[in-house]
């Protein structure tokens, strides 16, 4: 869902798309009509909105209890205000969230509700739900919290429920998993047959699938991200094998002639929408042009100059933005406070380090590999200053430059990282806290990167960047 509460209009045409009021239209419509229907989310509801992040996730829970899925997994942005307030917005939830893997290190016990088995008209359905090892990024201060975080320790896991849960009157065994199509795959790989899982529903990879994929008799099916689709699977499952004989799916498209839009709804989010518009509907500045940012696996124009406007803040030879922390597709010309917090909603630090050639050259070999650029890898915009070239045949970094200077590997550079980066630093760069800070002076630089960039905006407008080739990928 991300956050993604509004329709637009869609690019070039005059229809309206998207937007929980027409979805909960097509949703209300399926239940009028069908009569065994299952809404599943597969995790990140939160962040990605204004008025999410105005209201720490309260205005999100509060609209989905509205909606009423009938089962919904947590995905790694609902700890993005914190453990405890995930656990202040379960309880207000009246919709079931299960968890299998998340749990309270110190007693080996799970922190959510870790199987919940619905009744469909005398069919039980047993649902469990897999997190991805994202979520431990974002709990590295809490040391209390761990998780399993790997396909097969997550395999694991999944057997214990449904060797404790799955009894002969278990009909239809489904995940909610939140760990990436491509693990989706593996997952399915090791999964035992006589564990009885029929369906893995996916998310976190913001997948679109023509077709479900089947492997080892599971179903896997995903949706993209967002409310401009939804995924529809109609299934028959017959009741003497426990197990799906016939189904359709379909990928239908959210607009105004799918389904009335539901304006209950609709003047519920208004209410939220109306707040945030008086708050931040100031201007802050105005580009010389709409800067995109379609892939984040890949260089973009609003990367570029969200890195270049960081170089200057905090005079680094080389910045890196994660990609995932911008969460628009575009930005400007002109740019209002509320669009500004929308794209960039992460409120964290930046500090500068000392590093040498050796260690810039070992960050960017493992940056840009083909396998972290798969969806659910994390990836980087850099500054002007940086070009970088990698050999996905040779599968190894060719060159790398600063203002068009090789790196000598012996020499000492500075490198500026958002706080998150710093203390996944040995995970996402390849590179350890201890390294960053013992090769020469380091220095926080902002307490809020968020701050710092929304007062530059306000201070250089007409601001133009055009994608530079800065990061190339030879074949």
């Amino acid at each position: 869902m991300h956050g993604d509460f509004l329709a637009e209009m869609a690019q070039g045409k005059k229809d309206l798309i998207g937007g929980l009021s027409l979805l909960s239209g097509y949703i209300n419509k399926v239940r009028s009509e069908e009569k065994n229907v299952l809404y599943l989310i597969a995790g990140d509801m939160l962040q990605g909105s204004l008025i999410d992040t105005e209201f720490k996730g309260i205005s999100t829970i509060e609209i989905m209890n509205y909606l009423a899925p009938d089962v919904v997994a947590l995905g790694n942005h609902e700890v993005d205000y914190g453990l405890p307030h995930l656990l202040f917005l379960e309880k207000m939830a009246n919709f079931p969230i299960v968890n299998a893997n998340l749990y309270i290190k110190k007693y080996n016990k799970r922190l959510m509700n870790p199987h919940l088995i619905i009744n469909k008209n005398g069919f039980d359905i047993l649902f469990t739900g897999i997190l991805t090892e994202k979520v431990m990024d974002s709990l590295k201060t809490d040391s209390l919290v761990g998780s399993f975080v790997s396909v097969e320790e997550a395999s694991r896991e999944v057997g214990k429920i449904c060797n404790a849960y799955k009894n002969d009157d278990i009909d239809l065994t489904i995940l909610l998993t939140h760990i990436g199509y491509e693990s989706d795959l593996k997952l399915a790989k090791l999964l035992n047959p006589s564990w009885g899982v029929d369906m893995i529903v996916g998310g976190h990879s913001h997948t679109i699938l023509d077709k479900p994929a089947k492997i080892n008799h599971v179903l896997i099916i995903q949706a993209g991200v967002g409310t401009n689709q939804i995924g529809r699977l109609d299934i028959l499952v017959d009741d003497d094998t426990n197990s799906i004989v016939d189904y359709t799916w379909q990928l239908v498209p959210i607009n105004d002639k799918i389904a009335p839009p539901d304006l209950q709804l609709e003047k519920f989010i208004g209410s939220f929408k109306t707040k945030v518009d008086r708050k931040y509907n100031t201007l802050i500045s105005k580009f010389a042009k709409v800067h995109t940012h379609p892939k984040r696996e890949e260089e973009t124009e609003l990367g570029d100059l969200i890195a270049d406007s960081l170089s200057s803040i905090c005079q680094s030879d080389l910045v890196l933005v994660g990609s995932g922390s911008i969460r628009t597709k575009s930005l400007g010309p002109m740019v209002t406070l509320k669009n500004f917090m929308t794209c960039f909603p992460y409120d964290d630090s930046l500090s500068r380090f000392t590093v040498t050639g050796a260690d810039l050259k070992n960050i960017f070999s493992h940056i840009m590999r083909a396998e972290n650029r798969n969806g659910e890898g994390e990836c980087y915009q850099v500054n002007s200053a940086i070009s970088a070239v990698y050999s996905n045949s040779q599968k190894k970094l060719i060159s790398l430059k600063i203002n068009q200077k090789n790196v000598v590997d012996t020499q000492k550079y500075t490198l500026s990282i958002q706080g998150y980066h710093y203390k996944n630093c040995q995970k996402y760069l390849n590179i350890s806290e201890k390294q960053l800070l013992q090769t020469g002076p380091n220095k926080v630089i902002t307490t809020s990167v968020q701050q710092a960039l929304e007062e530059y905006f306000r201070t250089h407008q007409n601001l133009s960047v055009s994608v530079s080739n800065r990061l190339v990928y030879q074949t």
